[in-house]
């Protein structure tokens, strides 16, 4: 239902939108109704996708699009005019592993609260990371469902969701958090968090099968299964590989049913071979793949969807077990990052924040992060861009079929920033919103406006 009253909506604006003169377009209309059009005048803008920025161009935004980019354009009286007087624009930022739930609630208030409380903090999280200039996110494990409707109904403000819906993970797999005396579990004997839709636990074709089609019924656009050992996971060592390899063909079988695909944790290299072989197109994480299993990245199309992850600042509160699990990690990051670089693999931005409200406000200090590795260009083309084209996996279920994601270019989806400064020589820019970011704009609505 969610899907299909969002194809009807898309489908209404963009008869409004269609027309090219500036008069048909702002007949497009803002969130109360009133008519949407904003003229953007004099910035320099990145398009997302070339290292060039476009000089002498205005953008003109009609309803939620972009419906004009050219020199000298004329908008309709009631349009508000921006003076970028040289500013950068970009795109919003896209984070393509992002928690809603889990990002800023600790794990004692996850276990002493229910859902009422879970959707309340996650709206102000989502809210804050709007304003962090993240525009659009992969949730990749939780309860955000209801969350994404709100935030497209315009319920709470917030990124665009494309939502997974509960991790799927084996018995004593990366996403198993019940106690040892929920065991033996029986198929009447639902922990509470399955039936919040925190994770499912799946064991056997069947089951999985069965918690696939579950996490589809409810809207997600991608589906997440957990194919080898965690960090914070309380039973499973990082070595382990987890899911048999029919387990995760079924879960790929019927996600490619559904014309969408399945996105597997797997950290440890056998981990990630295994979801190679099972047809996986995003594999999160990935830090200890040899150079012979990035080949196999580019060979079969795949997806590394990785996280800058070090042993710094940004480095999460753990027990000694789980320190002992993040040193493999952040053993190989460096490699991974230089060595897929190299061979051309498709490379996915994301953060994976957890359970941290002072991480989750460095999400763009995370991005800045990437320059370790990246030029600034290529760090940017990734949170925008090239996590667009990761997104577009998700095919006919897309909860926003109407135009591109992640680019400035006419048709797309008017998601963008106003930056003072030039990212494109200064990444760190991305790392200070508060002060960097003079606009932020989703859908066509302006969030965010510091222009004098």
């Amino acid at each position: 239902m969610r899907i299909f009253s969002r194809i009807l909506s898309a489908t209404a604006t963009l008869a409004i939108t269609a027309a090219t003169s500036t008069s048909a377009i702002a007949q497009g209309s803002g969130p109360d109704g009133s008519p949407n059009a904003v003229l953007i005048r004099g910035a320099s803008i990145f398009t997302g996708c070339s290292p060039d920025l476009i000089e002498g161009q205005d953008v003109f935004v009609a309803g939620n699009l972009i419906s004009k980019i050219g020199p000298d354009l004329e908008p309709p009286e009631f349009a508000t005019v921006i003076e970028a007087d040289g500013r950068v624009l970009i795109p919003g930022l896209i984070d393509a592993h992002w928690h809603g739930v889990f990002a800023t609630a600790s794990i004692g208030q996850l276990m002493s609260t229910n859902e009422g409380y879970w959707n309340l903090l996650t709206s102000v999280a989502q809210r804050d990371t709007l304003y962090r200039g993240f525009t659009t996110v992969r949730d990749t494990a939780g309860p955000m469902f209801d969350i994404a409707r709100a935030t497209d109904e315009g319920l709470i403000e917030g990124p665009r969701v494309f939502p997974s819906g509960p991790a799927i993970s084996q018995t004593a797999g990366h996403m198993d958090f019940r106690t040892t005396k929920d065991v033996p579990a029986t198929p009447d004997k639902l922990n509470p968090f399955e039936t919040s839709d925190m994770f499912y636990i799946a064991d056997g074709v069947p089951e999985v099968l069965k918690r696939v089609r579950e996490n589809l019924m409810q809207g997600a656009t991608q589906i997440k299964l957990m194919a080898g050992g965690g960090v914070t996971s309380s039973y499973d060592p990082i070595h382990t590989m987890q899911y048999t390899k029919a387990e995760l063909e079924a879960a790929v079988e019927q996600a490619e049913n559904w014309g969408t695909y399945v996105l597997t944790h797997a950290i440890n290299d056998e981990a990630v071979n295994h979801s190679i072989d099972a047809g996986v197109k995003s594999v999160e994480h990935g830090h200890m793949s040899t150079r012979e299993t990035l080949q196999r990245f580019v060979d079969n199309d795949v997806w590394l969807s990785m996280q800058p992850f070090l042993d710094d600042v940004d480095a999460p509160a753990l027990n000694e077990f789980q320190k002992a699990k993040y040193k493999f990690v952040t053993d190989g990051t460096d490699f991974v990052y230089k060595t897929a670089k190299e061979l051309g693999v498709k490379i996915a931005f994301g953060t994976d924040t957890l359970f941290s409200a002072d991480l989750a406000r460095r999400q763009g200090a995370q991005l800045a992060k990437l320059q370790r590795w990246f030029t600034p260009y290529e760090a940017l083309k990734m949170a925008t861009c090239d996590n667009a084209e990761l997104l577009k996996l998700s095919g006919p279920l897309t909860p926003y079929p109407m135009g591109p994601l992640g680019v400035i270019e006419e048709g797309a989806y008017a998601d963008m920033i106003l930056v003072d400064g030039n990212p494109l020589e200064n990444l760190d820019l991305v790392g200070d919103p508060e002060n960097s970011f003079d606009i932020i704009m989703k859908d066509g609505v302006i969030y965010k406006n510091t222009v004098d």
